[in-house]
């Protein structure tokens, strides 16, 4: 074992992170998010809950570590050769499980109002690219940790359990709140350098702080309803089921618009019906009600005004997402919405389309998928 340390510590790899110090954090962050991006699929594979679990775990001991080097806690110990990467680890961790967070979230068809709570999750991300130079600052440390616990429950709770509500959504954020809490408490008894750096009842107040506001976002709809994630949205001239098959067809898209595959201006003849297909991905076993609100905008008023809520039921664990639609007759031209929401009212997505009057009656590019 000590020849094995011996040559690790006289290694090339190490010599190479030491000459390169001030481009590490950027190539840990680059590789933990290039990593997941090639790996991560499914919330609820096994695959990925054993990736986001063992990162979690991994972060909490790094954690750990780190806040007891200055206490010389591992002098003489084979950890103390090690050290120096465990701000870098640290920071590994901390992009690994945002960049998996900002994977899944970007999946959906449409960000709409919850891309406040994407950007939060894009700007840690970022950050993480910094996050050195700072990393020894404990009030940081913690924050990130907690913000990162809290998304990492959000998530994890309702693919266990098989249920997603506002129930579930508090016992999340309550086990992310009690397992800092307890890391924290133990860390600070066990470090003195840590007492010395950080007054416990500040640092409690700053994770019940980060604790509230996110409760808030949720309240005000802000936050997305993981694990949930509207993957695809279109509007459509005729859905047909045949063979256990979703036969949407649509107005083809120009060839440039390489982006999307369906137009969002609908040629509209009096007396149509007009279409609505989403699919939505969840997580096996999972059961949710979701709905339909198609909203018109008034342009008088210059407001948007709720014409119809239409629902379904959705069982998670297809791979291309639970499939449905719904429809509306007799609509008036004009520019629309269909929001696509948990009986909650949290939002999956919008989607978006202008209803425009054909009154040339010209042949349309029609264009027909199977989902």
């Amino acid at each position: 074992m000590k020849n094995t340390l011996a040559r690790y510590k006289n290694s090339a790899f190490r010599s190479f992170i030491r000459r390169h110090s001030k481009y590490a954090p950027i190539l840990f962050f680059i590789g933990g998010f290039i990593f997941d991006t090639f790996t991560l699929g499914r919330i609820d594979r096994l695959y990925d809950l054993t990736v986001l679990c063992l990162h979690m775990t991994s972060l909490s001991i790094t954690l750990y570590l780190y806040n007891l080097v200055d206490d010389g806690k591992w002098k003489g110990t084979f950890l103390e050769r090690y050290e120096e990467y465990l701000p870098l680890a640290i920071q590994f961790f901390f992009g690994g499980l945002s960049s998996a967070y900002v994977i899944y979230f970007s999946r959906s068809v449409s960000l709409s109002k919850t891309a406040s709570f994407f950007i939060i999750l894009v700007l840690l991300l970022i950050a993480n690219e910094f996050l050195k130079k700072r990393i020894s600052n404990k009030y940081l440390q913690f924050g990130v940790y907690y913000f990162i616990s809290f998304t990492f429950f959000t998530f994890m709770i309702p693919v266990f359990i098989k249920e997603l509500n506002t129930t579930i959504f508090l016992i999340s954020g309550a086990a992310s709140l009690v397992s800092t809490l307890v890391l924290l408490t133990f860390i600070y008894g066990k470090s003195p350098s840590t007492r010395k750096e950080i007054k416990l009842w500040k640092m409690i107040t700053i994770i019940i702080s980060i604790y509230g506001i996110i409760n808030l976002f949720y309240f005000l709809r802000l936050i997305p309803p993981v694990p949930l994630a509207l993957d695809k949205g279109i509007v459509a001239h005729n859905i047909v089921q045949k063979n256990g098959k979703y036969e949407v067809t649509y107005e083809s898209e120009e060839s440039h618009i390489f982006w999307r595959k369906h137009k969002l201006d609908f040629s509209y003849t009096p007396e149509q019906r007009v279409y609505i297909f989403s699919s939505i991905f969840a997580p096996t076993d999972l059961k949710k009600s979701i709905f339909h609100r198609w909203r018109k905008y008034n342009e008088q008023t210059k407001t948007w005004e709720t014409v119809d809520d239409i629902g379904y039921d959705i069982t998670g664990g297809r791979d291309g997402g639970f499939r449905g639609y719904t429809y509306k007759d007799n609509v008036m031209p004009g520019e629309w919405e269909v929001q696509v929401l948990t009986e909650e009212e949290q939002v999956l997505g919008v989607i978006g389309f202008d209803i425009v009057l054909n009154t040339d009656q010209k042949p349309l590019k029609l264009k027909t998928s199977k989902f």
